[in-house]
């Protein structure tokens, strides 16, 4: 019965889970539908899809910046590229000498106003930016100044090696904060585009900015459609309704991928991360390495049909600082392990010692697949004698992050958030980290921690970095399973839509392309 019950468990988790002046370089096809959609508006207008809608386009707040980003409004001094690089944008270079950095901006950018965007609107606009937003609150511990018409130094008070990475952020995006009257529905940005109609948490519309600094943009404008469910999207996409968009279920990309013909669909590893806490204050050393040996990332990646690539560590295996090894799946050693440590089996198959059954708590939160994850690690471990209870909460944050009471804590976080080691490691790894939670303590891995946060050349950073984790890993510490991948469908002769970019927040920019 209960074998029946976790089967069906299962089963209903497989179905859940089916249910640029700053641009890229694109590559075009031809297609009839997406021509006939050109020629029947004498435009081109791109329409897509869009999972989340807000309240406001004000840049600077919350996460309104990722969806001004996406609709190609606003723009940052720097850009995340397709090898997790900060590059240029609005900036045409950015030096530092100890904690001193220098920012020149590029002359020709400007405002969709044709408002010139000086030095002193870049200082005013990292300020509003701290001001309020509080994630972002650490810049006002900045010194800005203003050199010339173009040029600024940021002195921060340490080392700040990640400052270009962390101006890459969409949150800093430019406003033309003198011309701008209404920022939560109409923002004066940089972009390639402007705002044409707003709906506060629904669709939304852009066309072409005339007076674009940047260079030419190909397309007149586009259409977001606000659309949560899989299912719809499907039926737009495939109705041609609309012509691309990302965040593409298993079982959507089936059908897709069975139409090359129509589709293209593009899969790459993400930045969000599927990771466990091992909790080293109730789980011996032996028992964890049992864990990280019997829980197969291959089998949990092949499970979710695509949506996710099986993870080495935290980070992507092309970035530098993702070159690290993680155990290869042995059930016949975790086996000998757990009998070494003294536990014999039982009559109901399940290690046991001293009278106490081999048990452990996985605590999980019913999102990003980690309830299925729950339930293919818990049939994954008894096959080789360890029984588990699974338990669901609603705010991990809030209750066994914050107890400490698991075995295995399950989580998802973007680990790669800036296209830099140091954000994951010190929300994880460092012995201050906040989800640092399981007991794990290394004097060697936190003295490189403390070089890491002030190392400046970008090869040591990744050096460190690859040994931090690697510690972490031989310690069992951590198991990390997936990378969520970000897969965009675009119809043929669409492209340009980031869909070679590892980051949320890009969508259309001057390069987007409908033919």
């Amino acid at each position: 019965m209960k074998k029946k019950m976790i089967s069906a468990l299962l089963v209903a988790a497989m179905v859940i889970t089916t249910i640029t002046g700053c641009g890229n370089a694109a590559t075009t096809t031809s297609n009839d539908s997406a021509e006939a959609t050109t020629a029947e508006s004498g435009e081109k207008i791109l329409k897509t899809a869009a999972s989340f809608a807000y309240a406001s386009l004000d840049v600077h707040k919350d996460y309104y910046g990722w969806y001004t980003s996406i609709y190609g409004v606003s723009e940052a001094l720097f850009k995340m590229n397709e090898n997790s690089e900060a590059v240029p944008c609005l900036a045409e270079d950015a030096t530092v000498d100890g904690n001193v950095w220098t920012i020149t901006i590029k002359k020709e950018a400007a405002f969709a106003n044709g408002t010139n965007l000086t030095a002193d609107m870049v200082k005013r606009n990292l300020e509003r930016v701290a001001e309020v937003n509080e994630r972002f609150a650490f810049v006002d511990d900045f010194t800005i100044d203003v050199v010339d018409d173009k040029t600024l130094t940021i002195t921060t008070q340490e080392a700040y090696p990640t400052l270009k990475n962390d101006l890459a952020s969409p949150e800093f995006g430019m406003i033309d904060l003198d011309a701008t009257t209404d920022f939560d529905n109409d923002p004066i940005c940089t972009g390639p585009f402007v705002m044409k109609e707003f709906n506060p948490e629904g669709d939304v519309t852009v066309a072409r900015n005339d007076n674009y600094w940047g260079k030419d943009v190909y397309l007149d404008g586009a259409v977001f459609y606000y659309m949560q469910d899989d299912d719809t999207k499907l039926m737009a996409m495939q109705s041609g309704e609309i012509d691309c968009y990302n965040s593409v279920s298993s079982a959507a990309m089936e059908i897709y991928n069975a139409d090359p013909d129509t589709y293209n669909v593009v899969s790459i590893p993400g930045a969000r991360l599927q990771f466990y806490i091992l909790n080293e204050n109730r789980l011996d050393a032996s028992v964890r390495e049992a864990i990280n040996l019997t829980v197969d990332k291959d089998a949990v990646a092949s499970y979710l049909s695509g949506t996710v690539s099986a993870a080495v560590g935290p980070f992507g295996t092309n970035t530098a600082y993702g070159k690290v090894t993680g155990p290869v799946v042995d059930t016949a050693k975790a086996v000998e392990l757990i009998e070494a440590d003294g536990y014999t089996k039982g009559a109901d198959g399940f290690y046991e010692k001293d009278g106490q059954k081999l048990t452990v708590n996985i605590c999980y939160y019913a999102a990003r697949s980690l309830d299925t994850i729950a339930l293919l690690m818990q049939e994954q471990l008894k096959a080789v004698g360890i029984d588990s209870t699974l338990t669901c909460e609603e705010d991990p944050d809030a209750t066994y992050l914050t107890t400490g009471d698991f075995d295995i804590a399950l989580y998802c976080m973007i680990a790669d958030k800036c296209g830099d080691p140091l954000y994951f490691i010190n929300s994880t790894i460092a012995s201050d980290a906040v989800y640092n939670v399981g007991g794990f303590k290394s004097d060697e891995a936190q003295a490189m921690v403390e070089e890491l946060r002030g190392e400046q050349d970008t090869a040591r950073r990744a050096e460190l970095a690859n040994k931090i984790v690697q510690i972490a890993i031989d310690d069992n510490a951590f198991g990390y399973v997936g990378l969520f991948n970000n897969t965009t469908v675009l119809r043929k002769g669409v492209s340009g839509f980031a869909e070679n970019v590892p980051f949320d927040f890009y969508g259309i920019d001057a390069n987007t392309r409908m033919e």
